[in-house]
């Protein structure tokens, strides 16, 4: 598979007298902060005590991780190759007897400092750790802000319409007619039985005006009930009307049998 394309043509393996400046790529590696970090990892994959490390098993381990990252052309640190002669010195030292001291004391044991650092390297690191663990305002916890609404506003009044105003007396006077009381009466005039009244009066008669049919003592309700006795009368083919001229006097008739 080609990993590039120059001037369309695949490129599978890189030129020999190819030159990549050291500044042009800098890769930062998020397993390994530093050298410590890296041994405190060599230390722990094994389950070892930092107290009595291998020098000789970690020196090569790290040794190795070394030589990997310059044979894929990784620009490492200073501090990296630093760590690498601090270990093959620690190393040879480990292969030579101790002189005794001028106190008559052994000398102190080579790996000493640097476990002291890797000590202090491992608080410092899991301090980290938990801090960063902990919650952290803008990433985990957000400040909740909420301004109280101005009590002071003067809430303007509405404009009613005169709809709205003839709508609300349609509700009020709906209420009003569920509290109303209805009486039923009996009427004092019957339209039937005037009906045969005025046949009573047309009997034997020829002719009778009619204005003489009403009673004005009876006031308006007894006009209209005879008023509408003709009609019912004249609708059942019972009496006519006669009329001989135009505005001239109307007479009721009763029909023959």
């Amino acid at each position: 598979m080609p990993f590039a394309l120059v001037n369309g043509l695949a490129m599978t393996e890189l030129p020999k007298d190819l030159y990549i400046p050291p500044q042009a790529l800098e890769v930062f590696l998020e397993s390994f902060e530093g050298p410590l970090d890296l041994l405190l990892y060599l230390i722990r994959r094994q389950n070892l005590d930092i107290l009595d490390i291998d020098v000789s098993t970690i020196t090569k381990q790290y040794v190795a991780y070394v030589d990997m990252m310059e044979s894929i052309q990784f620009e490492l640190a200073a501090e990296y190759l630093v760590m690498a002669a601090m270990l093959a010195e620690i190393k040879s030292r480990m292969l030579l007897p101790r002189a005794p001291t001028e106190d008559g004391e052994e000398e102190e044991d080579p790996r000493a400092t640097l476990i002291r650092r890797l000590q202090e390297y491992e608080r410092f690191k899991k301090a980290a750790e938990d801090i960063d663990d902990l919650p952290r305002l803008n990433r985990d916890i957000h400040i909740a802000k909420a301004s109280a609404p101005d009590r002071n506003l003067t809430k303007p009044e509405p404009d009613v319409d005169m709809k709205e105003l003839l709508f609300a007396l349609g509700e009020v006077l709906r209420r009003a007619d569920m509290f109303e009381s209805h009486q039923v009466g009996r009427e004092k005039l019957s339209t039937r039985e005037r009906m045969t009244q005025v046949l009573e009066t047309l009997k034997g008669q020829q002719f009778v005006p009619f204005i003489q049919l009403f009673t004005v003592e009876e006031g308006r309700l007894g006009v209209v009930v005879t008023f509408l006795a003709v009609l019912e009368l004249i609708k059942e083919t019972l009496v006519e009307l006669v009329q001989t001229e135009a505005f001239g006097p109307i007479h009721v008739k009763a029909r023959a049998e």
